[in-house]
Order: structure tokens, then C-alpha cells, then sequence
């Protein structure tokens, strides 16, 4: 409360003692509570703080200047700026715990404050920390089907590797197998290995002297490469015929190509391609045994067929 509030009863006071009479009253105890009063009334924390009880002090010090106006005995003065001292200091007491109380709300919220910050921060880091371990989780999910995509495909690589394997293994197998039955079969007709290839030499028993027309038992024998043939067509087969050298050196030509000829339509005839077959006609030449006797006559007499490789390439004589 401002002093202003005391000036009407402090003025009444004076103008009465100012009429009673012109000695100047004064009192310690009464000075020392208006001088207590003006401490506390420049203290905003007094001021402020303790309002009803700066009312009641000014109000107490009013009574106290009443009663020195009107000159009642010291002790009586004396007891109302005691109790005017008294409401000051109440008021300057009141002002100290508001302000303490003050003091303490503030500290509480500041307090409250920080913590509410720090569980906002311990909220936001356990956030973080969760994306994080989504992140990683996820990550680690990401990886987890990369690695089983990797294994799986692992094992379709094996299984395809394995699968590969047994198809060359059996292919190695059936290869194994027509070589077994193409090396029986060129047993079967006295076919001979030669820097050319494999050579099937049919001797003079398959015509009669100086005919070209195939006989029934030579047929029999053209029919088993015939037969080899149509087994195996990637290969080719190249007819040549020879002559012992009785006779005339055209005679002999034309007599073997004619041979040569017979048995390739032979074997058109028993299904052969046309153009997988090609003759030629030596005649004499290439003997392979001597034509002074009647044995190494007859050995000249032939027809060789010379079979190609599987990719159908037979080397020139």
C-alpha cells in the first residue's frame, strides 16, 4: 500500500498539534517505525508482496500520530509506534515469504520444466533409437531375403550343374554305346583303319569275271553298309573301284567305275542319300598285292568304301 493512503490522517494529525500548540512533537520509537515504514515501502518485495499488511501498518502509524497530536502520554505513543513497528515488520515478513514462496513456484517450474525437457529428449532419443533399429531391422530383413535369394539360386545353380552332369554323363554314356556298336559293326564288315578313315574293302566275289551286276551274295554284304549308313547320316561314303591289270588299261577303267557304280545304286536303293555317296574309277592303278599269279589277281579285283568322318569329310587318295 502507497503512502498515500496515510497522508490524510498524518495531515489531520499535524493540524491538530499545530493548533494545540507551536512546540514541535516528536518521538523516537514513533520515528523509527515511519522510518521502518519507508524502508519497507521502497522494497518492491514488501510493497508488492504484502499489501493488506502495509495497510494495516499505515493505518497503525496514523493512530500513533493522533495520538502524539494530541499529546497523550508518552507511554500510550509509545505503545502505538510499537504496535505501527510491529505491522511493518509483519508486512516486511509477509513480503520475504511471498517472495519465497515465489522463489520456490519459480524453482518448481524451472524445474518441471527441465524435466519435462529431458523426458522430451529421452523421448525424442528413444525415438531416434527406435528408427534406428527399424533401419536396422529392416536392413538385416533386406539382407536376410538377399542371402536366401543367393542360396536359392545356389541351389539351382547345383541342381542345374547336377543335372548338366548327367546329361553329359549320359550323353558320355550313349556315346560310349554307339561307339561300342559302330566299332562292332565295322568289324562285322572287315572295315579297316587307314590314314583316309575307316576302309570297307568287298573283294571280287561280288560280281562275276568282267561283269558289273552285283551278285545275290554281295548284295547281302552291301546291304550291311547300307544299313550302317542309314545308323549313322552324318557320314559319307566315297565307292572306289580297282582292276587287276588283265586287259586293256581303258577296259579296266570302265570296268571299275561300273562296279563303283553298281554298288552305290545299291545302296540308293536301299535308302541312302544320292548325294552322300560319291564314286571313282582307278582301274588298275593301287594295286595291293602282285598281278603275277591268279591269288594277287583276285585281291586287285575290288571295291573299297571309304566312310567319312561324323562331320561327312573323307581325305583324297
Amino acid at each position: 500500500m502507497k503512502t498515500r493512503h496515510l497522508l490524510p490522517m498524518t495531515m489531520l494529525a499535524l493540524a491538530v498539534v499545530a493548533g494545540c500548540s507551536s512546540v514541535p512533537l516528536n518521538n523516537a520509537n514513533l520515528d523509527a517505525a515511519h522510518n521502518d515504514y519507508r524502508v519497507a515501502q521502497n522494497n518492491p518485495q514488501t510493497r508488492d508482496g504484502a499489501p493488506v499488511e502495509m495497510k494495516q501498518a499505515a493505518d497503525a502509524l496514523a493512530l500513533a500520530d493522533a495520538s502524539l497530536a494530541r499529546r497523550d502520554r508518552m507511554a500510550e505513543v509509545d505503545h502505538l509506534a510499537y504496535l505501527a513497528k510491529s505491522r511493518v515488520a509483519l508486512a516486511q515478513e509477509v513480503g520475504r515469504q511471498k517472495a519465497a514462496e515465489v522463489a520456490v513456484t519459480e524453482a518448481n517450474a524451472a524445474r518441471d520444466k527441465a524435466r519435462l525437457a529431458a523426458r522430451t529428449d529421452e523421448a525424442d532419443a528413444a525415438q531416434r533409437n527406435a528408427a534406428s533399429s527399424q533401419r536396422q531391422a529392416d536392413a538385416s530383413q533386406a539382407q536376410s531375403e538377399a542371402s536366401q535369394r543367393q542360396a536359392a539360386n545356389a541351389r539351382q545353380q547345383t541342381a542345374a550343374a547336377q543335372q548338366q552332369a548327367a546329361m553329359s554323363q549320359q550323353q558320355t554314356n550313349d556315346a560310349n554305346v554307339r561307339a561300342m556298336q559302330l566299332e562292332e559293326q565295322l568289324k562285322e564288315m572287315n572295315a579297316k583303319k587307314t590314314d583316309r578313315g575307316m576302309v570297307v574293302t568287298m573283294g571280287d566275289v561280288l560280281f562275276d569275271t568282267n561283269r558289273a551286276e552285283l551278285k545275290s551274295g554281295g548284295l547281302r554284304n552291301v546291304e550291311k553298309l547300307g544299313g550302317f549308313l542309314k545308323q549313322y547320316p552324318q557320314r559319307k561314303a566315297l565307292i572306289e573301284g580297282f582292276t587287276d591289270s588283265t586287259g586293256s588299261d581303258g577296259t579296266n577303267q570302265a570296268l571299275s567305275g561300273r562296279r563303283a557304280d553298281a554298288v552305290r545304286t545299291a545302296l540308293v536303293g536301299m535308302g541312302v542319300g544320292s548325294e552322300r555317296l560319291a564314286t571313282h574309277a582307278y582301274g588298275e592303278a593301287y594295286p595291293i598285292a602282285g598281278n603275277d599269279s591268279a591269288d594277287g589277281r583276285q585281291l586287285n579285283r575290288r571295291v573299297e568304301i571309304v566312310l567319312s568322318d561324323d562331320s561327312g569329310n573323307i581325305l583324297p587318295r
